[in-house]
């Protein structure tokens, strides 16, 4: 009889034990700020984004969020200054995970989106918005100038790669023609550059032109939408698709990330924080609803899926419009 309470007694003594390193790993409690690095200039659609979450994450780990503006390199020179810190759980990377998975296809930097536990917090439309007085009635007209008159058809980016490189690339595949490229570093300078005239038109994403397009001071022709995007304060934007049955439409992901290498109890703190806090955040909410985005707070496997379509569509566009120096087939992206 005492053997056998002594083994019940062990094995409740294991469960226990089991149940509070669960609690222990799911309760992580970071000891000094974290940094949040944006690839990108102050402004744009990332820099918004990560700090409309902020404040959640703050009050979520009991720490302070110091967010960190180093653009550069289409936003490789940031991501990589994550890669290079130490691998603590205290410096994480931002921005649009199309982008963090095509590095490897533009050779800037060698790592891939499932190198890193994701988090994603809205998903974005790009939309092609010229000046107000720009030569161009309607869509059709502007993908009649980029094959009839190429030249004078300058189109402001925020580098390569970034969401506004993806959308004309994927036009330019779907339509014919060309354009001139005039890249920034960050998607606000480049729609600000547009508004300026130093540029005919801009394809960055919505929330970086919204404003503008409230204001009368840029004149949208067509969203990379499946379906007719409504703009509130301005009204309905046609559908990229009405000329260009093919192009890519897809949704533009954002988020933060930090490498697998980091400890596992921080990665299962953050999944529990997003379950729990970021996917009801007001503050998110308030600042999706402001921009013209979508909540997309997903994490782990399901963010991957989800923003899979637009890691690909975007590496075959950079390989077909010859800016790969890696063939995406050959790192597990096949042609769609």
């Amino acid at each position: 009889m005492r053997r056998t309470l002594g083994l019940t007694g062990l094995l409740m003594f294991l469960s226990l034990a089991v149940v509070v390193g669960l609690t222990s790993a799911a309760d992580w409690k970071p000891s000094k700020p974290i940094r949040i690095i944006v690839p990108w200039g102050a402004g744009g659609s990332t820099d918004q984004a990560v700090r409309s979450i902020a404040g959640d994450l703050e009050s979520a780990l009991g720490q302070k969020i110091v967010v960190v503006n180093q653009p550069g390199g289409g936003g490789a020179i940031g991501t990589k200054s994550v890669l290079d810190a130490p691998c603590d759980g205290y410096t994480w990377a931002s921005g649009a995970i199309k982008d963090l998975g095509t590095y490897i296809i533009t050779g800037t930097l060698n790592t891939k989106a499932q190198d890193w536990h994701i988090y994603l917090n809205t998903a974005n439309a790009t939309l092609v918005s010229v000046t107000p007085n720009a030569p161009i009635k309607d869509f059709k007209e502007f993908l009649d100038m980029m094959k009839n008159d190429p030249k004078k058809l300058s189109v402001a980016i925020a580098g390569i790669p970034s969401a506004g490189h993806t959308a004309i690339e994927s036009i330019k595949r779907a339509g014919g023609g060309d354009y001139k490229l005039v890249s920034y570093d960050g998607g606000a300078p480049a729609v600000i550059a547009t508004v300026a005239g130093e540029t005919m038109a801009t394809p960055q994403l919505l929330s970086e032109q919204i404003e503008m397009i409230r204001g009368k001071k840029l004149r949208p022709l067509a969203a990379l939408t499946p379906e007719d995007l409504v703009i509130e304060g301005f009204g309905t934007v046609p559908s990229a698709t009405k000329w260009l049955p093919k192009v890519a439409a897809d949704p533009i992901y954002f988020g933060i990330w930090f490498p697998k290498c980091v400890p596992k109890e921080i990665a299962e703190t953050m999944n529990k924080i997003w379950r729990e806090k970021i996917a009801i955040s007001k503050s998110l909410k308030d600042f999706a609803h402001l921009r013209g985005q979508i909540v997309a707070p997903y994490y782990g496997e399901e963010a991957l899926k989800k923003a899979w379509p637009s890691i690909v569509n975007s590496a075959w566009g950079l390989f077909d419009g010859g800016k790969a120096k890696v063939k995406p087939d050959e790192v597990g992206m096949p042609r769609p």
